[in-house]
């Protein structure tokens, strides 16, 4: 299934490996991602032009998707009415119980996270970003380069997400407009990482 779904993705463009390059067989890594970046920067500099670079990581990645998420990524990109099912009833069996010195609590249904090492959980989480990349897109244009060449301004590995933006305006948007996006979700990034990150590029 999980080999089946990422071609069906795939194939019909649902997933954009040009800003989304974790989880693909087949695509370059986020090496790709990586290089494109630091030239990016690079010629910003050199060139004198105002670009804004900035690193969001996902707090607790694959804990914190929410299984209505994957529900409605699923019927967001078509995907077949019995596969929506399968994995319905795949996630509606995922329950926990604590256990303390005095007592133990029912069993619960767990409505949040997907299971790390599952074989179609890589695509499933890709899927769902997915669906915030694209909902956060529209935020702000492509990143001015200089000499007619231009970035989109977001790349993705994974739960990885760099914002590329050449005015403050827009990067403000892109905040913004992912932070909902996030919040909407019952998903957050690592406020702490981010800063830390910003204050190493704002040294070099």
């Amino acid at each position: 299934m999980a080999s089946r779904l990422t071609k069906y993705l795939t194939e019909n463009g649902y997933i954009n490996t040009s800003v989304q390059k974790g989880g693909i067989p087949g695509v370059s890594d986020c090496l790709v991602h990586t290089t494109m970046i630091w030239e990016a920067i690079q010629t910003a500099k050199s060139e004198k032009l105002n670009l804004d670079v900035i690193w969001l990581d996902l707090a607790n990645a694959y804990g914190s998707v929410p299984q209505e998420m994957i529900q409605l990524a699923l019927r967001m990109y078509h995907v077949p009415e019995v596969i929506q099912v399968m994995l319905d009833d795949y996630f509606s069996g995922f329950r926990m119980r604590f256990s303390t010195n005095s007592y133990t609590t029912n069993w619960i249904k767990l409505e949040v996270g997907i299971a790390m090492g599952c074989t179609i959980s890589s695509i499933l989480f890709v899927m769902a970003m997915e669906v915030i990349l694209k909902a956060a897109e529209g935020s702000a244009g492509p990143a001015n380069l200089g000499g007619g060449c231009s970035m989109p301004p977001l790349k993705a590995f994974m739960d990885d997400t760099t914002i590329i933006c050449s005015k403050e305006d827009e990067t403000r948007r892109m905040l913004t407009r992912l932070d909902d996006l996030m919040s909407w979700c019952r998903m957050e990034f690592k406020p702490k990482k981010v800063l830390q990150s910003i204050n190493k590029e704002r040294q070099s």
